[in-house]
């Protein structure tokens, strides 16, 4: 079931990511050689009358792509020139690069709605919620109602982010270890608290807790699950703009990163934790799609979207020979990264 949920989730968001793009292309007159769901070999097609596009299902679950004419490096001379992606206009040539973006953050935002509007909507404030007696955070003086402004002098005022940068914090450990310490909001007045993580044996193994919960308090109704899903989308891709500054900057690793067997092992226990629990990871995988994309680097659509505005920029055309090979070569180096980050999915199996 694991696998099925893997393919039916990673399907879903590529299908509707490619078809942002396929849609504008088809608006938009271009070419449309295939629409692919999958990479690899291709295990199934059909074409439609009247229609250029084949409709593809191919073997590996990973990826897909919509390929059209005037994005490959040798240009075709059997494609009429008015319909290749680079004689459109701006605007044509601009939405149909961003549309699979869009479609991701649409899709997100649609499931983080339905997830709050049948279970509640659930706060997304840094507030503690209980403090364990016994334990550092109580001793240390946290109480709960708490409301965590900082955590180790960086702004962590979401849950998104508080959890972010505790994970940043202590993961450079094998064990966490490391000392926080919060800036909280209490009744107004500011207080800075120290806490130093107890070692406690869970399950037969050494664990480090600082003994204290943020707050799990949901609303119900329309308009409070379509303020969380929004708020919700912002603060998870405020999130992702952080870890990719962690990773440039070196706090945070490579092997900080999942791919696609990762991925595989995160959907297995969100299936265990039901329905649910599949719509948030669908909802979060999508953003990571959509955000991925964004980047100005090529092979990814941001890449593209940089040479477009280049071009709008500029005045001048951009040879489509140069920035076809150079999404290209930008694609082999992402397999390669891809490979990595799939090794290192295994080896943490394996451990």
């Amino acid at each position: 079931m694991t696998l099925i949920y893997f393919i039916l989730i990673l399907g879903i968001i590529i299908l509707i990511h490619e078809f942002g793009h396929y849609f504008f292309a088809k608006r938009a007159g271009i070419y449309v050689y295939e629409f692919s769901i999958g990479m690899g070999p291709r295990i199934f097609k059909w074409t439609r009358k009247n229609d250029e596009t084949e409709y593809s299902i191919r073997l590996i679950p990973i990826g897909g792509f919509v390929q059209m004419a005037g994005e490959e490096v040798e240009d075709d001379p059997d494609v009429p020139k008015n319909k290749k992606f680079m004689t459109k206009t701006f605007g044509q040539k601009f939405m149909t690069v961003i549309a699979g973006i869009m479609n991701n953050f649409i899709l997100a935002i649609i499931l983080l709605f339905l997830l709050a509007l049948f279970n509640g909507a659930p706060q997304n404030k840094a507030i503690v919620g209980e403090v364990s007696k016994d334990m550092p955070a109580y001793s240390s003086g946290l109480m709960k109602g708490d409301r965590i402004l900082k955590i180790n002098n960086k702004k962590a005022a979401s849950y998104d982010i508080f959890t972010l940068e505790l994970a940043v914090t202590s993961g450079k450990t094998e064990v966490s270890e490391k000392t926080i310490t919060l800036e909280v909001d209490r009744n107004g007045e500011t207080k800075e608290i120290t806490i130093k993580p107890k070692k406690v044996i869970e399950e037969g193994n050494e664990v480090y807790r600082y003994g204290f919960a943020i707050n799990d308090e949901v609303k119900t109704g329309f308009f409070a699950s379509l303020k969380y899903a929004f708020t919700k989308t912002f603060s998870l891709l405020y999130q992702m703009v952080l870890t990719i500054f962690y990773l440039v900057t070196g706090i945070l690793g490579l092997k900080s990163f999942s791919g696609p067997v990762g991925i595989y092992n995160i959907v297995g226990q969100a299936a265990s934790s039901g329905f649910w629990s599949l719509v948030s990871l669908t909802a979060l995988l999508s953003i990571n799609v959509g955000f991925i994309n964004l980047l100005p680097l090529p092979a990814f659509d941001g890449g593209r979207i940089l040479f477009i505005l280049i071009e709008k920029i500029s005045g001048k055309k951009v040879d489509p020979k140069l920035e076809n090979t150079i999404h290209a070569v930008g694609f082999f180096l992402l397999m390669a990264l891809m490979i990595l980050i799939t090794y290192n999915d295994i080896i943490r199996l394996i451990k």
